[in-house]
């Protein structure tokens, strides 16, 4: 059971910490569909892909002291910043390998925004379907979000990038 908290601490630590729940969320879904060994059941939700576990796992990591979580104002909203502590890394250690993934497949994610996160989660989330119903399930799903042809193709890109 620790395995999987690890693993979490284990890839934000990677990331060199990341900002902000629904990219986080976004991060874990789109290495899961990559293929890395990531425990948690997701859901289609109003953001796109989401996992109940790994926010209760979050906040189990916090309440531990293994995560710190810092609320930054943003004016119209607050945005978590999630950082590994010296505990958590002690934690992350001990428990020996856990890695989910390596420190430039988390760089490229954390440089992403959570819009373009978002956009390629829901993609990866409707990837049993052909890519023009995959698009087409975007535009309802996401329709308010108006993405844009060439959003879409750097996100397909991205994916194959992260695939090769």
């Amino acid at each position: 059971m620790l395995q999987e908290h690890a693993k979490i601490v284990d890839f934000i630590s990677m990331a060199e910490g990341v900002t902000g729940r629904k990219k986080l969320q976004k991060m874990i879904f789109i290495l899961k569909k990559m293929g890395l060994p990531f425990q948690e059941k997701y859901e289609f939700h109003i953001y796109g892909p989401y996992s109940e576990e790994l926010t209760a796992r979050i906040e189990e990591l916090c309440d531990m002291g293994f995560l710190s979580e810092q609320l930054e104002d943003k004016g119209s909203y607050m945005q978590y910043k999630y950082t590994v502590t010296k505990e958590g890394m002690d934690f992350r250690n001990m428990l020996g390998e856990t890695k989910v993934a390596d420190q430039a497949q988390a760089a490229k994610l954390n440089e992403k925004s959570g819009r373009f996160l978002e956009l390629t989660a829901t993609l990866l989330f409707f990837d049993d379907l052909e890519r023009a119903e995959q698009i087409e399930k975007l535009h309802i799903v996401k329709g308010k979000l108006n993405f844009t042809e060439e959003e879409i193709q750097q996100a397909f890109d991205f994916i194959d990038e992260l695939q090769s």
